[in-house]
């Protein structure tokens, strides 16, 4: 199924409405299940639409070049995915909504030069990124105030937050139903052979997000299309030590590729990874588990630098922009 651009007036509308403060909820939702998170591409047809649409929503071809050179300030990024996966954790949002603020945040560094150094420039965009997939993914989403966890140098005002979302989905013209690996696992693991793993899909489903989300902290991963960073993942989940050929479209190399990074940079760096789930240990206990920065040799934030503090306030409400209360 290939993606289109939302209708800006719909769009707009209910991304920067004004937020009655009565709409605010206190109570957390429970996260829906796995199965009813991503709907199934079974169709052969609708994994080509896919592959043929994916390339449009990804960074833009010298973007890796950029990171590589010092263009991009990788360190201030790194810092940035952290914190986005540590709230998406902490809310537990869809791995989806975690996923596609990261998608928004390279696209938008591709485009838009943010200066070496300016850590606040950074922390700003990563606010603005998770807000925005939050709202078109999550069916409650914190207030802007209480989405910034974390963060105890900087609190940027509701308003400044809300012209930072409209500069970024101005860069990105709109187009925000991102093409993500997770589009694809559902067909995977459907094509897997039924005696891949002991583990069963669900189980398959909930390893392989983790490894996608992991995957965002190395800068390499960004070469890969969702389609092979998906099929790396699931690979990797099912303890297959070679490549599938999950669809004729995929391309093969791409897929050796990514599965030989994914085994260098995260199975064997990170101790909380799907490995040991493969090697007879449970599964995580959560589909939306990310691997903890302090718990993962490629990161280097230290843990704390992130309290593990609840907000003042954690309510929740309907996707529009907040306001300060009363």
């Amino acid at each position: 199924m290939s993606s289109s651009s939302p209708d800006h007036s719909t769009t707009s509308a209910s991304m920067l409405c004004v937020e009655d403060a009565s709409e605010a909820i206190s109570d957390h939702p429970s996260p829906p299940s796995l199965a009813a998170v991503w709907q199934p591409y079974d169709d052969d047809s609708d994994i080509s639409e896919l592959i043929d649409a994916e390339a449009r929503h990804m960074a833009s071809a010298d973007y890796l070049r950029r990171c590589g050179d010092g263009s991009v300030d990788v360190s201030a990024r790194l810092d940035a995915i952290n914190w986005m996966l540590k709230v998406q954790a902490f809310y537990e949002f869809h791995p989806v909504t975690a996923f596609l603020s990261i998608n928004y945040m390279d696209r938008f560094l591709s485009l838009v030069s943010l200066p070496v150094r300016s850590r606040w420039a950074f922390q700003l965009l990563s606010v603005a990124c998770l807000s925005v997939a939050a709202k078109m993914e999550e069916p409650q989403v914190p207030l802007l105030l209480d989405l910034q966890l974390f963060q105890p140098t900087l609190l940027f005002h509701p308003k400044t937050l809300r012209r930072m979302e409209l500069c970024l989905l101005s860069n990105l013209n709109w187009t925000l139903r991102s093409i993500t690996p997770f589009h694809y696992l559902h067909y995977y693991l459907t094509n897997l052979p039924s005696s891949s793993s002991s583990f069963n899909r669900l189980q398959l489903l909930s390893a392989a997000s983790d490894l996608i989300l992991a995957s965002t902290r190395v800068i390499k991963f960004l070469e890969f299309p969702p389609s092979a960073v998906a099929a790396a993942a699931v690979l990797c989940s099912a303890g297959h030590h070679k490549p599938h050929v999950f669809h004729h479209r995929v391309n093969h190399e791409m897929v050796r590729r990514c599965h030989q990074l994914m085994e260098d940079y995260v199975l064997d760096t990170c101790p909380a990874s799907t490995t040991k789930a493969t090697r007879g240990h449970p599964p995580p206990q959560s589909p939306v588990a990310v691997l903890d920065v302090s718990t993962c040799a490629s990161c280097d934030t230290p843990s704390s630098a992130h309290p593990q503090h609840d907000p003042p306030n954690k309510r929740l409400r309907s996707s529009a922009p907040d306001v300060r209360q009363p």
